[in-house]
């Protein structure tokens, strides 16, 4: 280890790496890597490589000792920071929430906060799976545009927020007279938990992916969008093909059949 950090030594002379300093560029490589892949296809993605640039750039400044350029960049990438943090708050807040999603709370970890916590898993019983399906049969057949959300551990409070509290027991005629283009619930998504349908006319975030088909519409861009920052499971009908789409972290799986549907509603494995 210490001939190869002598040899780069030698051939950067004003640079002086220890074995510490290089651990320190391995773990800020992967920092910078972690952040582009989340960052990637976004509208932050240029301004990310500008700001890694200028962060090179006076890494360069500082070991040639050139203090006044060195001064006046820090000063300028301390500042600009702050700046980005505000501009591309909603980026910002989309990468932290995925980043905890899937990394911070996977796997046994997450099992173990959840148990701490005394947090659940919304389980979607045989009956409320079977009138769920049968209800996207029917709006497909007639080609009504429909969003259905249903939470698993992550919780969507603040997503029901958005839109009308209810109560009522899952079932195809309610779900189908709320998503019917005449009705004053008809736009926007409807969130099931458990058994119950607890919100419709509800406000999804928007995925920021720019890799979507464009024959997708704004009702799968919200599903993309919610799967992304939690773990909702959301089913997707298409007002003008009448397909059927699934849709779970991040990842759209179209439906051939109403069977198909039914299993994956009650399933927890990855589809």
């Amino acid at each position: 280890m210490n001939v190869m950090i002598n040899h780069i030594s030698a051939i950067f002379g004003f640079l002086s790496l220890s074995a510490a300093d290089c651990l320190d560029i391995l773990m800020v490589a992967a920092l910078i890597y972690l952040v582009f892949r989340w960052i990637r296809g976004s509208a932050a993605m240029s301004i990310f490589i500008a700001v890694i640039l200028l962060f090179v750039l006076r890494v360069v400044v500082a070991a040639l000792n050139m203090k006044l350029m060195n001064a006046l960049l820090g000063t300028f990438i301390d500042v600009g920071v702050l700046a980005l943090i505000v501009i591309f708050q909603p980026e910002v807040r989309h990468f932290l929430i995925r980043l905890g999603s899937r990394y911070g709370a996977a796997g046994k970890g997450k099992d173990l906060i959840n148990n701490l916590f005394g947090v659940k898993d919304q389980k979607i019983g045989g009956e409320t799976a079977n009138e769920i399906a049968e209800a996207c049969r029917n709006m497909s057949e007639s080609k009504t545009g429909a969003l259905i959300v249903m939470p698993r551990k992550d919780s969507l409070n603040h997503i029901i927020e958005t839109g009308d509290t209810m109560d009522a027991k899952v079932s195809r005629r309610l779900i189908m007279n709320i998503f019917f283009k005449n009705s004053p619930l008809h736009d926007g998504a409807m969130i099931i938990e458990g058994d119950r349908i607890t919100a419709a006319r509800c406000t999804l975030p928007i995925t920021q992916r720019t890799d979507i088909p464009p024959s997708l519409g704004m009702r799968h861009k919200a599903a993309i969008g919610i799967s992304e920052e939690t773990d909702a499971d959301v089913v997707v009908v298409s007002e003008e093909t009448g397909g059927v789409s699934f849709v779970r972290g991040g990842k759209l799986t179209p439906i051939g059949n109403i069977n198909e549907l039914k299993l994956i509603l009650g399933s927890k494995e990855e589809v």
